[in-house]
């Protein structure tokens, strides 16, 4: 059964103090949560064949906190085209995916990660993931189908955590 993880990168430093959005770098809430999103994914044996990761600062930096975390040795991704994405430039990354993939995750940015997961998880999925805030992970079971098939309801929310709720 094909996996999809969709991770929103964690707390970021408030936007004033940047010039530019794209460089804003994970603030000391956002490190911690990293930690405990690593340890969470260890113990899932979250095991990605692909991260697929926006170029911003805070989601690289999302990315090297949870890397340890991460099972195997996944191919590491990182894509301009994904920062600040939307729903639709988001599913048509994902559909581009090779059949041959098991496993992938996107570390991006809302709303498109939430609106994505919303549209794939279909009808009861709003309320499940009625909020998507900094360091969300919604874990998609995709099952058989092809990346490329993806769509409205063509998949199911298997797990959804937050940072704040885990230890």
């Amino acid at each position: 059964m094909k996996r999809l993880y969709l991770l929103r990168h964690a707390k970021s430093s408030p936007a004033a103090d940047f010039n530019a959005d794209h460089e804003r770098p994970l603030a000391p809430r956002g490190v911690a949560a990293t930690e405990r999103l690593t340890r969470y994914l260890h113990a899932q044996g979250t095991e990605p064949n692909i991260v697929l990761c926006s170029s911003s600062r805070r989601t690289r930096e999302t990315l090297e906190g949870i890397s340890a975390g991460l099972h195997g040795d996944p191919e590491l991704v990182i894509d301009g085209g994904l920062y600040c994405a939307s729903t639709e430039l988001l599913l048509q990354r994902i559909r581009r995916l090779p059949d041959d993939i098991e496993s992938a995750m996107v570390i991006g940015h809302n709303p498109g990660l939430h609106d994505l997961a919303v549209l794939l998880g279909g009808r009861d999925a709003g309320a499940e993931l009625s909020v998507f805030p900094t360091g969300a992970l919604v874990t998609i079971d995709v099952g058989d189908a092809d990346w490329g098939t993806l769509g409205e309801g063509t998949c199911a929310i298997a797990d959804y955590v937050v940072p704040k709720e885990l230890v």
